[in-house]
């Protein structure tokens, strides 16, 4: 939705953040520039904290590693909302030609993170100087949610002891979703993350005599097969999940069976029940495969990241909000749950909240080498932001 199509009631609140457009576009730009990859966000973090603290904002740094929560207070009420976003990017090579392509070879962010925050900080730098709201506002720039938990690292680091917060909230690029709408949906919205080591033991031999050995690499293709059936005949069909095997390790030479083959993979659900079957599921194929062909197999599955869960209440404000600045049609209710995984997930366990999508348009998938924030989302997304903290900090 091109904002000069949007509803009549909606272009206030775009309308408000326009003048902080270009300094948004040009932070944004900035921090794609120059991209970090997880828990080595150092040039990052001093970026969007020098940015919090020109706008007046408390600064701490350091939390979670490379965490920074910056802290606005206005008025005496002692209700404190929380905003969050991520500091990394991909190990990933960008496509060439963009005037503020990566500068660093191999790393680009390819996930919106640096939209994220620029739309978090042109939000402080709005409330900072039109605050019309009762309470304190916390911006969180949080670390390696790439797949490293920097989520669960800023709460092991006491983040909401330090940093007291009622509700958290959180905002993500969707390529595909119309430029100018939202997705926002109460329960589940993305699954949790597991993940698999597979160990497959047997007896290295000449490959001419494969008889004199048990074959490891036999039994792990074995074992890749019949791994799908957990999800097609251990679960309920209307269960939704996914096992994926996303790696194999094993041998060097043409004429040698290796004794080892090493596997690795995830599992995605929206249920701990669902969990616990796959886990055994897996388990049991495993090693009864492996020793059908004569050898050893393990398995090292170790629960990653939570389901992220969205609260009925925090989701109806989220909606609300959005709809004052795109209008209800802008607002998707239905939107799909997706397998991929948040570590705001963690935060969400602790603290009810709710995590929303903003249109990208019809860009490149995330974690693509083409993939990049659409500058117009940057007015959108800091608008929704202002307009959540109005709805659950406003003055009575």
């Amino acid at each position: 939705m091109d904002d000069r199509l949007a509803p009549p009631d909606s272009r206030a609140p775009l309308d408000a953040l326009r003048p902080l457009h270009d300094a948004m576009i040009s932070w944004r730009h900035h921090i794609h520039r120059h991209p970090e990859l997880a828990f080595q966000e150092h040039e990052t973090a001093a970026f969007v904290a020098e940015r919090a603290a020109e706008a007046g904002l408390e600064v701490a740094t350091g939390i979670g590693g490379t965490g920074v929560v910056a802290t606005l207070t206005r008025g005496s009420s002692d209700r404190v909302i929380g905003l969050r976003a991520e500091l990394d990017a991909l190990p990933l090579a960008e496509v060439a030609g963009r005037p503020h392509g990566s500068r660093r070879e191999g790393l680009m962010h390819g996930c919106g993170h640096d939209g994220h925050c620029a739309m978090l900080l042109g939000t402080a730098h709005h409330l900072a100087t039109n605050p019309d709201f009762d309470g304190t506002v916390r911006f969180i720039f949080q670390p390696a949610e790439e797949n490293e938990a920097g989520g669960r690292a800023m709460l092991e680091d006491g983040l909401l002891e330090r940093f007291p917060m009622d509700a958290l909230y959180a905002l993500h690029t969707e390529p595909g979703l119309p430029l100018g709408t939202f997705a926002i949906r109460s329960g589940p919205v993305m699954a949790a993350l597991d993940l698999l080591e597979i160990v497959v033991e047997g007896e290295a031999c000449h490959a001419a005599r494969p008889h004199t050995g048990a074959d490891a690499i036999v039994a792990s293709a074995a074992i890749v097969s019949a791994l799908q059936t957990v999800v097609s005949r251990d679960l309920d069909p209307l269960q939704p999940a996914v096992v994926s095997v996303t790696g194999i390790d094993g041998g060097r030479g043409w004429n040698i069976l290796p004794p080892k083959v090493e596997m690795r993979g995830t599992v995605r659900a929206f249920d701990d029940g669902v969990r616990d079957r796959i886990e055994a599921g897996l388990r049991t194929r495993i090693e009864a495969i492996a020793a059908a062909h004569g050898c050893r197999g393990r398995l090292d599955y170790r629960r990653h990241y939570p389901v992220t869960i969205n609260a009925a209440a925090a989701t109806e404000r989220a909606a609300a909000a959005a709809e004052s600045v795109v209008g209800t049609a802008g607002v998707k209710g239905d939107h799909p749950r997706l397998m991929a995984a948040e570590d705001f997930g963690f935060l969400l366990e602790r603290r009810p909240g709710c995590y929303a999508f903003l249109g990208n348009g019809d860009s490149a998938p995330v974690h693509s080498s083409g993939y990049d924030f659409d500058d117009r989302a940057l007015l959108y997304g800091a608008a929704y932001w202002v307009q959540l903290v109005s709805r659950v900090l406003g003055r009575a």
